[in-house]
């Protein structure tokens, strides 16, 4: 069997095909994409008339506080969306933790993830006032999720002698 020059070009690219974007609905009442993939992300077995309520709930506390909610929202997530993050790579028997920059897709999986874990965590309130609360301390950079992005970024920060390993 003969090798072309195109048949050698693909087969040295055979990577993966990079997987569709997926485009999101705006939400009914704000328009807001980012903000309905929150409400998918607070969503539990389903119920996402639930989960939109939840969501719509805490942004009307943020209302009431003389905020305006989707300013709000969107502050609290970029601030707690993280820069760097460490992976694991095993070199030579040993496994280092290497810092890599976190991609944008990824940024925003682990911000809504960090938020929405800090605010169940809190006894003794409906999920929306807790949401509310939480959406508050992330935008004046506080409160549990913001904890966690600093932790990720000291991590990060104590391993960059191993950043030379990130190829």
């Amino acid at each position: 069997m003969r090798v072309t020059l195109e048949d050698s070009l693909t087969l040295t690219k055979m990577r993966q095909p990079l997987k569709k974007k997926r485009t999101w609905r705006p939400d009914l009442k704000y328009g807001s994409e980012t903000l309905t993939r929150f409400i998918n992300a607070v969503m539990w077995d389903g119920k996402k008339d639930t989960a939109r309520a939840v969501v719509y709930e805490a942004l009307a506390e943020i209302e009431k506080g003389g905020a305006n909610p989707l300013e709000t929202f969107e502050s609290a997530l970029r601030n707690v969306s993280p820069l760097m993050e460490v992976r694991s790579r095993r070199v030579g028997g040993a496994n280092y933790q290497v810092p890599r920059e976190v991609p944008q897709s990824r940024r925003l999986a682990l911000s809504f993830r960090w938020i929405i874990t800090a605010a169940r965590n809190k006894k003794g309130k409906p999920m929306g006032e807790k949401l509310a609360a939480e959406l508050l301390l992330a935008a004046k950079n506080e409160g549990d999720a913001i904890k966690k992005k600093d932790e990720m970024h000291r991590m990060a920060d104590a391993n960059k002698a191993f950043a030379h390993f990130a190829w």
